[in-house]
């Protein structure tokens, strides 16, 4: 049972569902505020328009009991994991989410195509270049 409570991360991309109005980006981005707040997850949240990129980090029962609740959520369509493993130190430990848009449509396409430490490394150069909301 200890495995379950080292630090996590799961790195995925999905769409937002064709009927869900683009103010439910903002109501998402909030209420992760206030929840990964509450359960000591960190990470950050990209969205180009149509697609969602999430880093979250936390324990893994955490993280992949929020995954689960993700899969449910009619906002969101084919989602697509493309990293998840264990963490040694948390990457956004100053976010609870923190939130970025982005004008390119392709960069987040692009991630969609990648895996493993390949999609990672993508990942933190793409945030390396955005201003992030806390």
């Amino acid at each position: 049972m200890k495995t379950m409570n080292k630090l996590y991360e799961v790195l995925y991309v999905s769409t937002l569902a064709p009927e869900a109005p683009l103010s439910v980006v903002g109501d998402i981005a909030g209420h992760a505020r206030i929840a990964n707040a509450a359960s000591d997850m960190t990470g950050v949240l990209i969205f180009d328009g149509m697609r969602f990129c999430q880093q979250l980090e936390g324990s893994q029962k955490t993280v992949l009991a929020l995954m689960e609740r993700l899969y449910k959520d009619t906002r969101h369509t084919a989602i697509e994991v493309f990293h998840h493993g264990p963490l040694s130190e948390r990457r956004f430990r100053h976010f609870s989410v923190a939130f970025a848009d982005v004008d390119d449509i392709i960069v987040l396409e692009q991630l969609e195509r990648l895996d493993g430490q390949a999609g990672v490394d993508t990942f933190m150069k793409l945030v390396a270049t955005l201003d992030l909301q806390a």
